[in-house]
């Protein structure tokens, strides 16, 4: 990597990376495929080839992803790849290794296999995801199509691939087998987006006062956030205002509501849940 990849964000991004990598093959190996269930995409077919065949998933992975990322190089951004490959790489490697555990629980309950490796699977895919990762496969499939064909819905076609995986299994292990597959995936998808939004999730506060740049002095000198002003107009009063408008860690909402009833206990403030924020003091666009 160049001087201008390795900051400190990028560091603290690959180690996410290969965390949610790991945990990712605790949930696959320890109950998805106890239970010869799949997961999506490139890993989903390569667990199927697991399963007839008798060869390891990360191996697998890793093969079907080398003509990926050799197009990956060519068409998309350097980040996004050399994020995507450390992912990728982490992810069959921790397959590898953590293999044995597939035999340590020993329940006869498939749901639960499903129920828990799906949890597992969605919680390390969303750190892999938070920041700014991917772990190969149709990820960089979506983003070449995403590029070419920005019309395209991404979502649907990401779910009629895995239909077209679980169709796949259902013929070969069972419409059981098949059922309780989708199941996982729901709950894998469920969890990521929870996830990512639980990492991602902010405030944005609109404050309404008759002391504003007092209170916006404060805001940007104590929390250190930057604040906007927007101009308003009572429908009311017909009077102009000033409306601070300013994006706060959710951490940070209770010291701003002691910051600005302190300086006017008659200001009227407004929270919203804000996430994807990008910008300096918050998340970098990839």
């Amino acid at each position: 990597m160049s001087k201008s990849i390795i900051k400190k964000e990028n560091i603290i991004d690959l180690v996410f990376i290969i965390i949610g990598s790991f945990i990712s093959s605790m949930g696959i190996n320890m109950f998805l495929t106890h239970a010869r269930l799949l997961s999506g995409g490139v890993t989903g077919i390569a667990l199927i080839i697991q399963y007839v065949f008798n060869i390891q998933a990360g191996i697998l992975i890793i093969l079907l992803n080398i003509p990926l990322f050799v197009i990956s190089f060519l068409k998309l951004d350097r980040k996004f790849t050399i994020y995507s490959l450390v992912g990728t790489i982490t992810l069959s490697v921790a397959l590898i290794i953590t293999h044995p555990i597939a035999n340590v629980l020993n329940i006869n309950d498939k749901l639960l296999y499903c129920l828990y490796g799906g949890v597992v699977n969605g919680i390390g895919f969303g750190l892999v995801f938070t920041h700014n990762g991917s772990t190969g496969g149709f990820d960089i499939i979506s983003m070449i199509v995403r590029r070419k064909y920005s019309n395209i819905n991404l979502g649907k076609i990401s779910f009629a691939i895995n239909l077209i995986i679980v169709s796949v299994s259902a013929f070969i292990f069972g419409l059981s087998s098949a059922l309780y597959t989708l199941i996982a995936m729901y709950i894998t998808s469920f969890v990521l987006d929870n996830v990512v939004k639980g990492f991602n999730q902010r405030k944005m506060v609109l404050i309404i006062t008759e002391k504003e740049e007092e209170v916006s002095k404060i805001i940007m000198t104590k929390l250190g956030r930057g604040v906007t002003y927007l101009y308003g107009e009572g429908a009311y009063t017909e009077v102009n205002k000033k409306i601070l408008y300013c994006i706060v860690q959710s951490s940070q909402v209770p010291e701003i509501k002691r910051i600005v009833t302190n300086i006017d206990k008659k200001a009227f403030l407004t929270f919203v849940d804000a996430t994807e924020v990008q910008g300096k003091g918050f998340k970098n666009a990839l």
